[in-house]
């Protein structure tokens, strides 16, 4: 069964649009003079409109940005 191009093409519209959330979130991190709070809550925010896009992928989520992220504070904010 061939899917459905319009479909093929929102995916891609909601892949690229997440790609940019998560981009735009990881320089904010790394160049914005944020608190920790603030910063963790930016990741909450990403994953928040990440789940908008792609409900029920919360673990995906995790294993994929929530990693980069943590990287991110626990070099910026010199964490363990």
């Amino acid at each position: 069964m061939k899917p459905d191009r319009e479909a093929v093409v929102a995916e891609e519209k909601m892949l690229v649009r997440l790609r940019r959330i998560m981009d735009f979130t990881a320089a904010m991190l790394w160049q914005a003079d944020l608190s920790l709070g603030q910063a963790q809550k930016l990741v909450a925010d990403a994953k928040e409109k990440a789940l908008e896009l792609f409900p029920d992928k919360g673990e995906t989520f995790d294993l994929i940005y929530g990693s980069r992220f943590r990287r991110i504070l626990i070099e910026r904010y010199h964490l363990q």
